[in-house]
């Protein structure tokens, strides 16, 4: 049975230490399961990225779509940043590294980012990231935030980032108007 705990640091984001089975083939790793977040909703799309080295990709977040994100391949900085407005967390920033660690070891973890919640990662390595929503790509709930917004604090782990036009375009958090603004719920 894999160990799924939810974050003391960013409220209804959950981390996924899976079950690994090998033998002379090779590995099988389940790397999701809808019943590990009692309150999140199916996952109806799945959606795969290459990155290279030094690449950041985000801060974004979505008022409505939760994501399960999983590194196949090389090793990202994950940061989380809770904008939720009521959340008891709301403020904390987490960093979680996934994909092959120091030793070159994948330990196949995942990570499931509810609503509101900002996130983005650094390409440590040329990596692949796949990913698993909630909703079905939706420009309008396609928000942002800066990824150097000194209020987040963030540790990427690169300097000299690779950034796209839109995410050097995000906001500070203190710029984000009232509409687009994350509400904390129940639901993860």
């Amino acid at each position: 049975m894999p160990e799924v705990t939810e974050s003391e640091v960013v409220a209804g984001a959950y981390h996924v230490v899976p079950d690994i089975h090998t033998d002379d083939r090779g590995i099988f790793v389940e790397t999701y399961r809808r019943a590990w977040f009692p309150n999140g909703r199916e996952m109806i799309q799945g959606n795969r990225g290459d990155r290279q080295a030094g690449s950041i990709v985000g801060l974004h977040y979505h008022l409505h779509q939760a994501d399960y994100w999983y590194v196949p391949i090389g090793r990202a900085r994950v940061v989380l940043h809770d904008l939720r407005t009521g959340s008891p967390t709301d403020g904390n920033t987490l960093e979680v590294d996934l994909g092959v660690d120091e030793d070159g070891n994948n330990a196949h973890h995942g990570l499931y980012i509810p609503p509101g919640v900002a996130h983005g990662f650094a390409s440590l390595t040329d990596m692949t990231i796949t990913y698993l929503v909630d909703g079905y790509y939706n420009p309008a709930d396609e928000l942002g935030v800066a990824f150097d917004d000194p209020q987040i604090d963030a540790d990427w782990g690169v300097s000299d980032p690779l950034l796209s036009d839109r995410d050097r375009a995000n906001p500070l958090r203190s710029e984000i108007g009232e509409q687009w603004q994350p509400h904390y719920s129940l639901r993860t």
